[in-house]
């Protein structure tokens, strides 16, 4: 079988060349990072979690008529997605404090905001992916106004969305991240959803106790990690009740078969 090419590998996932023009086979990785790359780590099995539940959010929204770049899932670990052009941006949408919003401002962890916050982050990860205004996206044309009303419009969606699906199954969305990415018809460019949706870029708390199902275990050492993603793919009817919950790493799989 021919190698294919890489395209690019970020902190949790590998891009590959797609078998036609125009798509790309997207790779999970086990790779755990936080802090901006500061801390690494590996929680073994998130890859082909993040994959299954990726895949489940992405097709519920397609269903409510929201563009993304999903095509379909290959395997445990990998999807066939549109290539498209990524806007420098990533979008966080948040519910209620946690993480960075409270320390900036001095609002205890847990609490209600009044409403949704957007907020808008600039892609670079030497800078600390540095908080942005509408004011910076303007002036230094990472993205048209057309376009930021098209992707904070997108973003409210998925939001109202998500907290009704976790919410039903007894999780409260705290916070989130989203890509967005450029696909051209022509000379025609619109917006679609990019990237993942999965524990590694939402704060996921549990409705009744709080407990965090998400990297947060990871980014503040609690433990448990697969065991929290493992219960969010679980709540979402994505693995089996009870009985064996336990996720098919392919890389330990292989290696125990000496290939």
């Amino acid at each position: 079988m021919a190698r294919r090419r890489q395209i690019y590998e970020g902190k949790a996932k590998i891009l590959y060349e797609g078998p036609e023009p125009g798509t790309l086979i997207q790779y999970f990785k086990d790779d755990a990072t936080a802090f901006n790359a500061q801390k690494k780590g590996t929680i073994n099995g998130k890859g082909v979690l993040n994959n299954r539940i990726s895949e489940h959010i992405f097709t519920l929204l397609d269903h409510i008529g929201v563009p993304t770049h999903f095509i379909r899932r290959l395997n445990m670990r990998e999807q066939l997605i549109r290539q498209v052009e990524i806007v420098p941006i990533e979008v966080v949408v948040r519910n209620v404090a946690a993480g960075s919003i409270s320390t900036r401002l001095g609002i205890e962890e847990g609490t209600k905001l009044p409403r949704t916050i957007i907020e808008y982050y600039y892609k670079d990860d030497a800078l600390g992916d540095p908080m942005i205004s509408d004011e910076h996206i303007a002036a230094f044309g990472w993205a048209s106004q057309e376009e930021m009303h098209d992707i904070a419009d997108l973003a409210i969606r998925v939001n109202d969305f998500l907290c009704g699906l976790f919410a039903g199954v007894g999780i409260r969305l705290v916070d989130f991240k989203l890509e967005f990415g450029r696909i051209f018809d022509n000379d025609f460019g619109r917006i679609i959803l990019a990237d993942e949706i999965s524990p590694d870029g939402c704060r996921l708390w549990d409705m009744e106790t709080n407990e965090k199902m998400d990297k947060d275990r990871f980014r503040r050492d609690l433990g448990g990690e697969v065991e929290a993603y493992q219960e969010v793919a679980r709540r979402l009817g994505l693995l089996p009740e009870g009985g064996d919950n336990s996720v098919l790493d392919l890389e330990k799989h292989r290696k125990n078969r000496g290939k």
